[in-house]
């Protein structure tokens, strides 16, 4: 029986998501998730969820740092990316972290099923249209390998990272995640060398650039 966690933030598009879902799947269970926290106390209580499809812009992330906290807490789960956005650079960003697939939300039901059923199997998977787009639209090496070096950060340096980005201060972030300060010093400076950066301005410039599509 396969298990699917739907993460997004939209009552309405989850349950009408879970019901394409379903009827694609006769047997699979499908379990939702409104945000990163709900997405990350479901695959700690059921780890043998085979697929998480999730929202690219959940309300509190990131861009693709919740990909990024996701597969560095669970390497074993695919996870494939839900979004309205389909332009080839944050879909490319999206596969260098280790997202298994992409699935626009103005999908066709056919499209979906087509999508759940390869995911399912094991398959990377892009619909045809983001294929060809790909395949038509020139590579920005910078920002892919921006993904991939962000998908080598730990579970722990993701969360430090992703504070610096709300503009946290480092007591204050050592407050929210229980740590030392000087811990959260010792994340930054190995954050900021994995990503090439100097201070956390251009470690902001840098995820907003991602997040806005670009390098």
């Amino acid at each position: 029986m396969h298990r699917l966690l739907i993460v997004d933030d939209h009552p309405l598009y989850r349950l009408a998501l879970r019901q394409t879902a379903e009827a694609a799947l006769p047997g699979a269970r499908v379990d939702e998730a409104g945000d990163l926290e709900a997405a990350k106390a479901a695959l700690q209580a059921c780890p043998e969820i085979d697929l998480v499809l999730l929202d690219l812009q959940l309300p509190g992330t990131h861009g693709l740092l919740a990909l990024g906290e996701l597969r560095a807490l669970h390497p074993d789960v695919a996870v494939a990316i839900l979004s309205a956005r389909d332009d080839a650079p944050t879909v490319r960003q999206a596969l260098a972290m280790g997202a298994c697939g992409y699935i626009t939300k103005h999908a066709a039901t056919a499209e979906l099923h087509d999508g759940l059923k390869a995911l399912l199997g094991g398959h990377a998977w892009l619909p045809a249209t983001l294929r060809e787009r790909l395949a038509r639209t020139p590579r920005d090496g910078a920002a892919e390998s921006t993904a991939a070096r962000l998908a080598s950060l730990s579970p722990q340096q993701l969360k430090v990272l992703q504070r610096v980005a709300e503009g946290r201060l480092n007591k204050q972030i050592a407050d929210e995640l229980g740590i030392q300060e000087r811990t959260v010093k010792a994340h930054l400076t190995v954050v900021f060398e994995k990503l090439g950066v100097r201070n956390r301005t251009q470690a902001g410039v840098l995820l907003q650039a991602l997040a806005d599509g670009g390098g």
